[in-house]
């Protein structure tokens, strides 16, 4: 532009001729005359123009007058890009392409690497070139559709992952998150993984807390939601999606493989809440404690007014809402169902972890229902064992009760038995003080707390213990729970019994006589 202005102010301002200006500038003299001839044809054209009927022609000439210098690049043939290079690079893309549909996503050749094949099959080809051909040929820009969503129409739901420092451990844990399409409302929850558990577990909280439930759920092609792909785009749901859409009545809908953007609120939620909430503390005590903290921190954030919502908060907007949801329904049963095996040791295998049931179901088929906080145990539908889940690999969770009968035949084994070890501080005590010789006698004993209660054989214990320690026993025990004599307290019985039969006889005679016999003794 510079060099187009200096030209013109020398020929019209200077009177200096076109072969003068194209010496001391060193620009070409066809280049001189075209920006001269293109000026004068302008100027012309605008001398004959109307000012006040052709005001618009007027301002369009002026601009072009304005213009920069164009150059015609369109007809100019590639000399570095020949055609056996797109056929290569035509090639790599392909292979590109054949990588994805395999889910090799990672394993894709950038441009960086196309260059560099390019120059290690001797073609002599600068970056910039195949950049710019590839960019114009194969990368295509997205067109985005801006939505408008109906109050109670659509909720998204997508899992995100957070690394939490817990009793000063570092862990990863997962968060399930709910994000309202109309007014970003957020709803998260932090579990130990993703299983079936924890996102039906999050679809029942979600739903609790809004006293009723949205007309559609998005989700994106997460296998607790997606069972198989049919074809190219159509998903089939699984099983416990199916059961939990039709007990609320929702309609589920998939986003496009790679296409989290679809989702467009909760994608950009997760790292929302997680930056807002998580960015500033990240050390707890447990997992419940960190629960506890997000549900206070994202109420504040809930709470906080959006410009783009006309000044309201997400929680005003959830409220506008809550009319239009469909009607609230008990929670739905959140558990994964399995049924398992009882292997040798009277146990079955969940997640890597054993929990015992009680012995005399070894060999047999049990059903499981796995919550994310308990696991209930059934055999022909009645509730014979309930373990607290545990979230660690390789563990044994045992309830001593349940091998009673198998330490009733081998009473020895229980000392260094698994289910002794993980007994109550109360039982591990009683152990400890009365029953480390008398193994057999326990196991009788744990019978009778499971007939009665702990509680009561404790207050047993405790009334033994202070007549005499020695005898503590299963016996004795089973005489206070069930109101018998207790044996080893008769001799001191029968002697409190003539003690206080004689001073009654000698209270009478004092009485009589006015004798004062007894001296401290009281009746």
């Amino acid at each position: 532009m510079v060099e187009k202005s200096d030209i013109l102010l020398k020929y019209f301002r200077e009177n200096k001729s076109q072969r003068q200006i194209s010496r001391e500038t060193g620009i070409s003299r066809v280049t001189v005359k075209k920006y001269i001839d293109e000026f004068e044809k302008k100027t012309k054209e605008l001398n004959v123009l109307d000012k006040d009927n052709d005001q618009d022609l007027i301002m369009s000439l002026i601009e072009e007058i304005d213009l920069k210098p164009k150059y015609d690049t369109s007809s100019r043939t590639k000399i570095k890009l020949t055609d056996d290079i797109k056929s290569e690079i035509e090639s790599l893309m392909l292979k590109n392409e054949k990588n994805k549909s395999l889910g090799r996503a990672k394993q894709l050749m950038k441009k960086i690497d196309i260059h560099e094949y390019l120059i290690e099959k001797n073609y002599d080809i600068s970056y910039s070139t195949v950049c710019n051909y590839i960019k114009d040929t194969y990368d295509k820009k997205e067109a985005f559709i801006r939505q408008e969503y109906g109050l109670g129409e659509i909720v998204e739901f997508d899992w995100g992952e957070v690394k939490l420092t817990i009793d000063g451990k570092p862990m990863a844990f997962d968060m399930g998150l709910f994000t309202t399409a109309k007014g970003s409302f957020h709803f998260p929850k932090l579990y130990h993984n993703q299983k079936t558990e924890n996102f039906l577990d999050m679809h029942v909280k979600f739903f609790s807390a809004l006293e009723g439930n949205h007309r559609e759920v998005v989700y994106d092609n997460m296998k607790q939601a997606v069972k198989r792909f049919v074809g190219k785009t159509e998903k089939e749901a699984t099983d416990h999606l199916i059961s939990i859409a039709l007990y609320y009545g929702f309609k589920y809908r998939f986003c496009n493989a790679r296409r989290g953007n679809e989702k467009g609120h909760v994608e950009r939620g997760v790292e929302f809440v997680r930056r807002k909430i998580f960015a500033r503390r990240t050390d707890f005590n447990s997992l419940e404690e960190a629960n506890e903290y997000l549900i206070k921190e994202i109420m504040k954030l809930n709470s906080k007014k959006r410009h783009w919502l006309s000044n309201k908060s997400p929680s005003d907007v959830l409220n506008e809402e809550r009319p239009h949801l469909l009607p609230f329904k008990p929670p739905y049963d959140a558990a994964r169902r399995k049924e398992l095996r009882v292997n040798k040791y009277s146990v079955i295998n969940v997640d890597q972890n054993k929990y015992s049931v009680p012995d005399y179901l070894v060999g047999k088929f049990v059903k499981a229902k796995i919550y994310t906080d308990k696991i209930k145990i059934y055999y022909k539908d009645n509730l014979i064992a309930e373990h607290i889940r545990n979230y660690g690999v390789h563990e044994w969770i045992f309830d001593i009760y349940h091998f009673i009968n198998t330490l009733k035949k081998k009473p020895g084994a229980l000392h260094s038995s698994v289910g002794r070890h993980q007994m109550g501080p109360e039982l591990q005590q009683i152990y400890h003080k009365y029953y480390t010789n008398n193994p057999k006698d326990f196991i009788v004993l744990l019978e009778l707390i499971k007939e009665k209660d702990l509680k009561i054989v404790l207050n047993a214990i405790e009334q033994l213990a202070k007549i005499k320690k020695e005898i503590i026993n299963t016996d004795n025990i089973k005489n206070i729970v069930f109101s018998k004599k207790v044996e080893g307290s008769a001799k001191e019985s029968k002697d409190e019994s003539i003690q206080k039969q004689s001073i009654e006889q000698i209270s009478i005679l004092n009485e009589m006589f006015g004798l004062n016999s007894l001296g401290g003794y009281k009746n």
